[in-house]
């Protein structure tokens, strides 16, 4: 008989006391209809490896949103989101999101399709996870609190800092786990484990099985990660990255682009957009439409590409010395900020990321002190007019040329009777 092991302490030791208390609550609900709920998956995972995780998930052998329900009334506050077909519900209140899920198995009609499920029991439930080390669980019911369920091999595989999959078909059921084995791996680093490795290699091909929409997810929680360049380095060593596009590369390079990235966002992450448009700066124009159309970007994402990639067309320009404020502004006004950040970290001329950077500090905020209403009252009939002095007032103001409201209008006085000089092109 195996040895049974308890991690009620941890627990304790580890997440907070509202979210222990909740679990306690939850188990006794549970426990009070003959049913079992388990605490699974990651948070499992990083309890052993005492490292931080407050993204709950529970399952129960049981109904998750009759529950999700009966817990809401008893905590007395929160909502529920319920998704009836695969019978789950997000319970959420104060700052606190769990997960409630109904223990189920799962079948794949044919590689890379969503799932079928049908309820089932806490063994088939872990079966179905996509690593070892994601398998295990605790039982929340009173009688058996705190005790883990580890049925797969998952604890010793965190010892031996090891990436196993529970089944050859692994891959070719759901090749996103192929990205998901290398963020796990160079999160905790760990290594794949030899058989494990051999089969992802071998179903990379698996990946044309996914949906652009899914393999975008699986990159963006890449790029939510601490260190993202080691997941997109080692995916480039194991061919797993050209599969997103032959041009890509996860080189030192980048790395030393993407840690410039963490300095400028510090203490915060940098946004997705400046990882992407850094991790895609090498393609062509062509290239980064491809790109696009294949992940399915949302419009913020792919504007932020298609800047950064338009931007850098324009970085010669930039680095004229000569420059002046007026002409900066010209060149770069109108693109998103992650993109000119990107073409700041990744251009090899120091003169145009001054430039970059003069933009991004000063320029982008002067405003000129008139308004169309102003120019009006001064004298000047309603029309392109108007706007064509408003811009030449902006320059003007960019360039230094004036500093106040009343050395606006007394630039605009000295226009009035003549035709104001044509806006440079």
């Amino acid at each position: 008989m195996s040895e049974i092991i308890n991690l009620a302490s941890k627990i304790e030791e580890q997440l907070p006391a509202e979210l222990v208390n909740f679990m306690q609550v939850a188990g006794e609900v549970t426990a009070s209809q003959g049913q079992s709920l388990y605490l699974v998956g990651g948070v499992v995972r990083d309890l052993l490896l005492g490292r931080t995780n407050l993204d709950l998930d529970l399952v129960v052998e049981g109904n998750a949103i009759d529950l999700a329900q009966q817990l809401i009334i008893k905590i007395k506050q929160g909502k529920i989101i319920t998704h009836p077909r695969f019978n789950t519900a997000k319970l959420q209140w104060n700052k606190w999101s769990i997960d409630l899920t109904t223990a189920r198995s799962e079948t794949y009609a044919k590689p890379g399709a969503l799932p079928s499920v049908k309820p089932g029991s806490i063994d088939k439930d872990l079966f179905r996870r996509d690593f070892t080390i994601n398998t295990m669980a605790i039982k929340l019911n009173p009688s058996h609190y705190g005790e883990l369920i580890d049925l797969y091999g998952g604890r010793d595989d965190l010892e031996h800092k090891l990436i196993r999959i529970l089944h050859e078909r692994s891959f070719i059921d759901d090749a996103t786990r192929i990205w998901r084995g290398l963020r796990y791996e160079q999160r905790l680093n760990f290594q794949l484990e030899p058989n494990t490795l051999q089969l992802l290699q071998r179903d990379i091909p698996m990946l044309d099985t996914i949906s652009g929409d899914r393999i975008r997810y699986e990159l963006e929680c890449i790029l939510q990660e601490e260190f993202p360049e080691k997941v997109l380095h080692r995916a480039e060593e194991l061919g797993v990255l050209a599969k997103l596009h032959p041009s890509l590369k996860g080189n030192g390079w980048l790395a030393k682009k993407f840690e410039q990235a963490r300095q400028l966002s510090s203490p915060n992450l940098p946004p997705v957009g400046l990882y992407l448009a850094l991790l895609a700066y090498p393609l062509t124009n062509e290239e980064t439409e491809h790109l696009i159309s294949y992940l399915r970007f949302p419009k913020s994402l792919a504007q932020t590409l298609r800047d950064s990639s338009s931007l850098k067309a324009k970085i010669q320009s930039l680095a004229d010395p000569g420059l002046i404020p007026s002409r900066i502004y010209r060149l770069l006004h109108g693109y998103c900020p992650p993109a000119i950040v990107a073409n700041s970290l990744a251009c090899d001329s120091p003169v145009a990321r001054q430039h970059i950077q003069l933009f991004l500090d000063k320029l982008r905020y002067v405003k000129s002190a008139l308004t169309g209403n102003d120019l009006k009252r001064i004298g000047i009939a309603p029309g392109p007019r108007i706007k064509e002095i408003l811009n030449l007032l902006h320059e003007a103001k960019l360039d230094g040329k004036v500093t106040s409201k009343r050395g606006e209008e007394k630039l605009v006085e000295g226009w009035l009777g003549r035709s104001p000089p044509t806006p440079p092109a």
